[in-house]
């Protein structure tokens, strides 16, 4: 993979591993007991039964009562936000000013708490300034551990109201040669994917999101650099018309989408190329029920949610590809999306399967990560509990017993039982 995101990734490890006893979710298959994987060098050998046996000379992992399953990847995450959560910064008056740099400190302890949660990727998908390509470079050089992370540059959009809202966000670009420009200078930047604003955002009441913020030569030239370089497009989408704008132009996945359940013909499009649908549930909710936005965005936001429980629904009835993104600076709690998506209509399996295959589909990387499959990068979760009867209990770290990033040990409530041990 020649993704920046890949080629930040830390040294796969070393050696041979052997899970045995478990219960094993791939990802996308059955659900396999008293199974054993065994993962070598940094990626998964084979997957098998108990009585397949172990190769000598590896480290047996006894993991009976425990479920094994893919890396949770967070598709949709803003993790510079920090302003719209308690983790700041939010100075008092009189107290020193917040330096520039501090708000990467901040970031990193995000991303420290995310692999201790089992979030083994995590896709941004806008941040301000430069601050995650430097906060990715240090993972590279071995400043902290913490999830692959993916990231679009700026966001490009037509010129809107969200560039005021979001200083430092946007890359605003208007006609279809400035469209492809901006695309080149995403990835110049070092993106791995690239984003456009196609409508409004639902927390910007400046900006409706009818009709489209881009025209449909806009649109066309941005996907169309993308796939010509070989990157994946996103496109955020609320209002119908850039919705349809982007589907039919072929942007790889729909960022919220709720309006779709309107146009099934669009839903029937996007299912038959294999695009992909990312409902970002968790944040409609907060703007509908948190009490701290303008009357007329939580009223609007009421009504998002009831259109995005039919959209998810009628996606999932004619197949179209569904991932997690929890749409948030904290993508540490990313699973709380994983509950949602199970409220709005998916199975336990079916919304686990969004936040590991399907997510690793949206993000292109599906050849390396998202399932338990020989040849596969070992990214991997172990379980105590059982997420597929109760999803909730990824939400405690206490659950979260080990975490596998590139073959390698790299969190988990093992690892801290055993320092623990040590320091007693």
């Amino acid at each position: 993979m020649r993704l920046p995101a890949f080629l930040a990734d830390p040294a796969s490890g070393s050696g041979t591993f052997a899970f045995t006893g478990a219960r094993v979710f791939s990802g996308g298959g059955p659900v396999t007991d008293d199974a054993t994987v065994v993962v070598e060098n940094g990626r998964i050998a084979s997957v098998g039964r108990r009585d397949d046996g172990i190769p000598d000379g590896a480290r047996t992992i006894e993991l009976s009562g425990k479920l094994l399953m893919p890396g949770i990847i967070d598709a949709h995450a803003h993790l510079s936000m920090l302003e719209h959560t308690p983790r700041g910064p939010h100075p008092d008056k009189g107290e020193e000013p917040v330096r520039p740099g501090v708000v990467g400190h901040l970031v990193g302890a995000t991303l420290r708490r995310a692999v201790r949660m089992g979030i083994t990727t995590i896709r941004d998908v806008g941040a301000y300034g430069d601050v995650l390509l430097e906060l990715r470079q240090g993972m590279r050089y071995g400043a902290f551990v913490g999830p692959r992370l993916l990231v679009c540059g700026r966001i490009v959009s037509p010129t809107a109201p969200g560039g005021r809202f979001f200083p430092g966000m946007y890359r605003e670009a208007d006609g279809a040669d400035e469209m492809r420009k901006a695309v080149r200078e995403q990835i110049r930047a070092g993106a791995d994917f690239v984003k456009i604003m196609s409508t409004g955002a639902r927390s910007v009441e400046l900006e409706n999101p009818h009709p489209s913020q881009c025209t449909r030569e806009e649109m066309a030239a941005f996907v169309d650099e993308a796939h010509r370089q070989g990157y994946r497009a996103a496109a955020h989408c609320e209002g119908l018309g850039g919705t349809e704008l982007a589907v039919l132009a072929g942007a790889d996945t729909i960022e919220h989408g709720f309006y779709l359940n309107q146009r099934p013909d669009l839903l029937e499009e996007l299912a038959g190329r294999r695009g992909v649908l990312i409902p970002t549930l968790s944040f409609l909710h907060d703007v509908a029920e948190q009490g701290v936005w303008t009357d007329m965005l939580e009223e609007q936001g009421r009504y998002n949610v009831e259109q995005a429980d039919m959209t998810l629904r009628a996606a999932r009835d004619v197949g179209v590809l569904l991932a997690m993104g929890y749409d948030s600076p904290e993508s540490d709690l990313a699973a709380n999306e994983i509950v949602r998506m199970v409220e709005h209509g998916l199975t336990n399996e079916e919304a686990l399967v969004a936040a590991t295959h399907g997510s690793a589909t949206a993000l292109g990387i599906d050849a390396e990560v998202g399932t338990i499959e020989p040849g596969k990068l070992a990214d991997l979760v172990v379980v105590d509990g059982d997420p597929l009867s109760e999803p909730g209990v990824l939400l405690d770290e206490a659950n979260i017993w080990l975490v596998m990033r590139n073959g390698s040990p790299a969190a988990g409530a093992a690892l801290d039982s055993r320092l623990a041990t040590s320091e007693a």
